[in-house]
């Protein structure tokens, strides 16, 4: 009858509406994300004061350490083993070396020595880490004519670099003349790096300018961590690039853009003041540092502060209260104190072009 199939149809749908409720409610009850695992829970914890208790927490200790395991959760390896960062999707998240008035690197602070000035605004930090974060990291050797009976020790140097550095690392390689290719995309096996180092073909001049812009956009379509660097050995200026140094410099300064450290070996540099100079100004508006060595032979050492260097910054995350959307360059400026410490300097990418994505150039 007509009654009873209503009835049978509105039975039907209640059973379904409150099976459809129960699994949606036991999933968000078992669902974890894959980069995260529950810390084992021990319930049957001492009470406060007795034997064997840990003292009771301040308030403030307390505050600091629900901070810490919230901070130390952003970080974790995805299912492939590869480290990624949780952070908001409007956030700005710098990478910052601090040193202090002796030239050594402090790794000892924590969250509320920092502040962050965009614009000279102060901006409300809302992530914040101070470990070892593996990176994606371009290695980029002049293979210009000059470049021939220094390469040996170079080369030597770029695989020190990558053995000092997180075995987590992914790092590609490219050689650079005239043109730049790609000898080796990325792979943190030793072997394969070398094989791309030992292609020495040096002739021609020096497109570093080309080969900076094309290894940023390399790194931006294809790294599989947040974290960026490029790494540059060279012997002198920039005389075959299609790019200028501002082009170059703007293209670096793109949101999420790479730290840049650089190598300059200049002893026999025609023009040694415009060399430096343009190393030194790519290195310091993207939060990297340009050594300028008198011999060969202190390249190898250079190499292994550069490791030390990445592997002992902070991550220092904010929101811009002037919104990404807005576009526009952005200047940066990051200071640090704490007692104990005398003055203190952090380096870190001066600026950044908001909302802004390179374009892909290629890789040869």
């Amino acid at each position: 009858m007509p009654g009873r199939d209503i009835t049978r149809l509105r039975n039907r749908a209640a059973r379904v509406l409150f099976l459809f409720t129960f699994v949606i409610w036991a999933g968000s009850q078992m669902a974890e994300p894959a980069w995260s695992q529950a810390a084992p829970q021990n319930d049957t914890k001492p009470p406060s004061g007795a034997p064997g208790a840990a003292p009771a927490a301040s308030p403030q200790t307390q505050d600091k350490q629900t901070q810490d395991k919230k901070d130390n959760q952003d970080n974790k390896l995805n299912d492939q083993g590869v480290f990624v960062f949780r952070k908001d999707v409007d956030e700005v998240l710098l990478h910052a070396s601090v040193i202090d008035d002796k030239q050594h690197i402090v790794t000892t602070l924590d969250r509320s020595a920092f502040t962050v000035y965009e614009d000279g605004k102060p901006q409300n930090i809302i992530s914040f880490h101070q470990e070892d974060i593996p990176v994606s990291m371009g290695i980029l050797i002049d293979n210009s004519g000059s470049m021939r009976e220094k390469r040996s020790k170079v080369n030597q140097a770029a695989l020190n670099l990558v053995r000092a550095s997180n075995p987590k690392d992914e790092v590609f390689l490219v050689n650079f003349n005239d043109e730049y290719y790609l000898d080796q995309d990325f792979t943190n096996d030793l072997l394969k790096l070398k094989e791309a180092l030992d292609k020495i073909d040096a002739r021609g001049g020096t497109a570093l300018y080309d080969a900076v812009v094309a290894s940023a956009d390399h790194l931006k379509l294809h790294a599989r961590l947040d974290k960026k660097v490029l790494f540059v050995v060279t012997d002198g200026e920039d005389n075959a690039s299609n790019e200028n140094l501002e082009r170059a410099v703007k293209h670096l300064q793109e949101e999420n853009g790479p730290s840049v450290y650089a190598i300059g070996i200049l002893g026999d540099e025609e023009h040694p003041k415009r060399a430096k100079k343009a190393l030194d100004i790519i290195t310091q508006r993207t939060g990297g540092i340009a050594f300028f060595p008198k011999t060969l032979d202190e390249v190898d050492e250079i190499s292994r502060s550069v490791a030390r260097d990445i592997r002992n910054q902070y991550a220092i995350g904010y929101k811009p209260t002037n919104p990404r959307g807005n576009g526009g360059f952005r200047q940066i400026r990051v200071e640090a104190k704490s007692k104990g410490h005398g003055k203190m300097m952090v380096r870190t990418k001066s600026g950044y072009y908001a909302g802004v994505q390179p374009a892909a150039s290629g890789s040869k």
